[in-house]
């Protein structure tokens, strides 16, 4: 799918110091990004905070975002957990319309084996004809999907269109694109610092959390990746690695969002568990944003 070439980005939720959604934040938001550069828009992941919003907020979230938008650019939503029933209800219960694909998260806490990795994302798969987005992120789900079952979805369902690789093992993200004999399955790099080298190495670019706090130079990073403007494209990555490593370090998105207060885009503020970014690290930040 062209549509998912390059970067999106997995847009925060802004909340006001007393935890309500920043709606008017939400929508500077998707105008900054917009405006920036960025290939299409990942609403309600992680990044969103999304485990901290009610039915009704997601609704409003998307609405908000859709609105916004106005079909400027490709929309992704994510939809996922670890009780396969519930997901493929959620499915069914959803408008899909007006989304590209839908980004479906491995299942968490439950640590499945490779087996019944398959099997939740292919009874997702039987169940819907939306084109759907692989998520591995072991760092958050406790479990991996090896390149193996990854190859075994796409090859035998062509609803699943690309994985969302965030494994800390490159060499897993390179096994995938090496393994991959379908044209039209994307490889796309869950992680920040990995964008540069796995676009280069075959990916098909990045779904990232820094790019909506620095739109311009990251998603001209990526299309310098794409292009194979090895040279400039590592120039651009050298200049951002700093900003990009310093916005994990208190976990997301507490970092990203104290990007986007220095932005002048929205509040840094998060909803329990997360809390604000550290003044220390709130410092340095913006320390890095000054130097880019």
């Amino acid at each position: 799918m062209k549509q998912l070439v390059g970067t999106g980005v997995a847009l925060v939720t802004p909340f006001h110091q007393d935890g309500s959604i920043d709606f008017a934040g939400l929508e500077k938001l998707v105008d900054y990004t917009i405006n920036g550069g960025v290939e299409y828009l990942v609403i309600l992941g992680t990044t969103a905070e999304a485990a901290t919003l009610t039915k009704d907020e997601k609704k409003q979230v998307i609405e908000t975002i859709k609105k916004t938008n106005a079909n400027r650019v490709p929309m992704v939503l994510g939809i996922g957990g670890n009780n396969t029933a519930e997901v493929i209800a959620e499915y069914k219960e959803t408008d899909l319309s007006d989304y590209i694909a839908i980004l479906t998260v491995s299942p968490y806490y439950n640590k499945p084996t490779q087996e019944g990795i398959y099997q939740h994302y292919k009874a997702i798969a039987e169940n819907t004809d939306q084109n759907i987005i692989l998520y591995n992120v072991p760092g958050r789900t406790g479990s991996n999907i090896a390149p193996e079952t990854t190859i075994r979805l796409a090859n035998e369902f062509k609803n699943v269109v690309a994985i969302k690789e965030a494994s800390p093992d490159f060499l897993q993200s390179t096994d995938i694109i090496r393994l991959n004999t379908r044209e039209d399955f994307l490889i796309i790099s869950g992680d920040d610092e990995y964008a540069l080298p796995m676009t280069l190495a075959g990916g098909s670019g990045v779904i990232s959390v820094i790019g909506q706090g620095i739109p311009e130079i990251f998603t001209d990073m990526i299309r310098k990746a794409l292009n194979k403007d090895v040279d400039a494209a590592y120039t651009s990555h050298y200049k951002t690695v700093k900003i990009t490593r310093a916005i994990f370090e208190e976990g997301n998105p507490c970092g990203i969002k104290a990007v986007l207060d220095n932005k002048g885009v929205c509040s840094p503020y998060t909803r329990l568990p997360l809390v604000l970014a550290s003044a220390k690290l709130t410092e340095k930040i913006n320390q890095l944003l000054a130097e880019i």
